[in-house]
């Protein structure tokens, strides 16, 4: 079995008497593609905040790519990558210009940079395009590049929030693609999304509500045990048609 590269224990947030998550157990091994699912409001991105070290917890622990989500989140962001729906690149730049930014705001050496650009641009079929500007391709090929950025420094794992909210179904189905080779080479993904579609090329997933996470297994498995013939009718099932 793949060894863990995210694990949490009984984490939980409270902001004053509000519990935005409620002690939440979550494992994941490397090379996985784990979709994180809910509900706007079910506490998915005080989850995240706080998996990536970028919040504290008001109880419970957690580890990842090794380290302690409490005592040590410098090490923690330094290997994860983040990306995230609203694309935050410079628009006025190019693609090359934005991938050497974002590589020396990572620390990574000039060298070492130009060689994982050129690697990256092969890898997202990026290399025709480094000298365009960033505003004048389409936002899927935008959507490659936040891509792109987020994995120069070479992350263990990757942190998606509905990275493909809006790009269309084969821009979306080509990013996909991306995703499981990644997986296949090693990187953890974990990712949120309201395509059910998308949720089906998870090895995993979990569904949160009201802060607690509701269901979590396979997409197969959650489909069996709910006797839905859809991850989109699960999650109805499991959320209510009101709350979606």
């Amino acid at each position: 079995m793949a060894p863990l590269t995210i694990e949490t224990q009984n984490l939980t947030k409270l902001f004053g008497s509000y519990v935005a998550v409620d002690h939440i157990n979550v494992s994941v091994a490397q090379g996985e593609i784990f979709g994180f699912l809910g509900a706007n409001g079910a506490g998915k991105t005080t989850a995240i905040r706080m998996i990536c070290g970028l919040l504290m917890p008001s109880s419970g622990s957690g580890q990842v790519a090794g380290f302690d989500i409490m005592r040590e989140s410098d090490k923690i962001r330094s290997r994860i990558g983040y990306m995230s729906q609203k694309f935050s690149l410079y628009t006025d730049l190019t693609i090359l210009q934005n991938m050497q930014i974002y590589g020396a705001l990572y620390g990574v050496p000039r060298a070492t940079l130009q060689k994982r650009i050129q690697k990256l641009a092969h890898f997202l079929d990026l290399s025709k395009l480094l000298g365009r500007i960033t505003n004048d391709v389409p936002w899927g090929w935008q959507q490659r590049l936040s891509l792109a950025c987020a994995l120069l420094h070479e992350p263990s794992i990757l942190f998606l929030d509905e990275p493909t909210g809006s790009v269309d179904p084969v821009s979306r189905r080509n990013f996909w693609d991306l995703l499981g080779n990644l997986a296949a080479q090693g990187t953890t993904v974990f990712i949120t999304t309201h395509h059910m579609d998308e949720a089906e090329y998870c090895t995993r997933l979990s569904i949160m509500i009201d802060g607690k996470i509701a269901a979590l297994g396979t997409p197969r498995e959650l489909k069996k045990k709910l006797e839905c013939d859809s991850l989109n009718d699960v999650f109805i099932k499991l959320v209510g048609v009101g709350r979606v």
